[in-house]
């Protein structure tokens, strides 16, 4: 069952949204909600890929590389002397 509900856009992302009603022969309330739909399934993944990780730090699983060594691999790159990565503890 859907709801309809309000939301407040800048001018620019109006006139964008028209246009793309236009070219694509669909309403703006359905673009809309393919936006919304979009945007809440990316960050949900997000947030689950964020709290699986946590989990496993801390269960103990998880395994990291030192900072300082994870920036100066970073950056040897490109130079002659470009460092080995960084091994995961």
């Amino acid at each position: 069952m859907s709801k309809t509900v309000s939301i407040r856009l800048e001018d620019e992302v109006i006139l964008d949204l028209d246009k793309l009603s236009k070219i694509t022969e669909r309403s703006k309330a359905w673009l809309m909600g393919k936006a919304v739909e979009q945007y809440i399934e990316n960050e949900s993944w997000q947030i689950k890929s964020i709290e699986k990780t946590l989990h496993k730090v801390k269960s103990g699983q998880a395994k990291f590389a030192n900072h300082d060594a994870v920036s100066q691999w970073l950056n040897s790159w490109g130079t002659d002397n470009e460092l080995q990565p960084p091994q995961c503890k």
